[in-house]
C-alpha cells in the first residue's frame, strides 16, 4: 500500500469518525505509533483523534492501558485478551474517547513461536459503553510488511463500526 493509500484510507477513517461523532483513541504495541500517526498526519484530525498510548511492555499495558496482570500472565501480551483489555481500558484513560483500537503482536524478525508465530497479530476495538470485537491474523512479509498490513487492517477495523 503507497503512502498515498494510506492517506485516502486514513481520510476516509476520519470521515466515519467525523459522521459517528465519535473520537478515537489508539494503543499500539508492534506499531509503535503508526496507526495515530496515519491518521494525525491529515490536516483537521485533531477534531476525532484523542491520541493513542505506545505500550511495548507490559508493565506500560498495565499501567498505561489498564490492562489486569493476571490477563498478561494468563494469555501472554500477544492474545485476543490483551487486546481487548487494552481497548477498553484506553477508553477510562481517554476522557473524551468513544472508540479505540489496540494492536498487539509479533512483527520479527526474531519472537515467534510455534503457536505464535512473526506476523501474529491481535487486534481489539471497543465502544464506549458499547460492543467490542477482537481479531487474530498473521500476516507474511518482514517486519515493515507486518507492521504496515497492521495498520491497514486497524483502519479498516474502524471503518466496520
Amino acid at each position: 500500500m503507497s503512502e498515498t493509500d494510506f492517506q485516502t484510507l486514513s481520510e476516509t477513517v476520519l470521515k466515519h469518525l467525523s459522521d459517528r461523532k465519535m473520537r478515537l483513541v489508539t494503543v499500539e504495541s508492534c506499531t509503535g505509533g503508526m496507526i495515530c500517526a496515519a491518521l494525525t498526519d491529515i490536516p483537521g484530525s485533531s477534531a476525532f483523534i484523542e491520541g493513542g498510548f505506545v505500550t511495548y511492555s507490559n508493565a506500560l499495558k498495565t499501567s498505561a492501558a489498564g490492562v489486569p496482570e493476571d490477563i498478561l500472565s494468563c494469555y501472554g501480551a500477544v492474545s485476543e485478551e490483551t487486546a481487548q483489555a487494552m481497548a477498553e481500558g484506553a477508553l477510562w484513560h481517554a476522557t473524551d474517547a468513544t472508540i479505540a483500537i489496540s494492536v498487539t503482536g509479533i512483527a520479527g524478525p526474531d519472537g515467534g513461536t510455534l503457536t505464535k508465530p512473526v506476523g501474529t497479530v491481535c487486534f481489539g476495538l471497543s465502544i464506549f459503553q458499547g460492543a467490542s470485537l477482537t481479531e487474530r491474523h498473521v500476516f507474511p512479509g518482514n517486519r515493515s510488511d507486518i507492521r504496515r498490513a497492521t495498520v491497514r487492517h486497524a483502519l479498516d477495523m474502524i471503518l466496520k463500526v
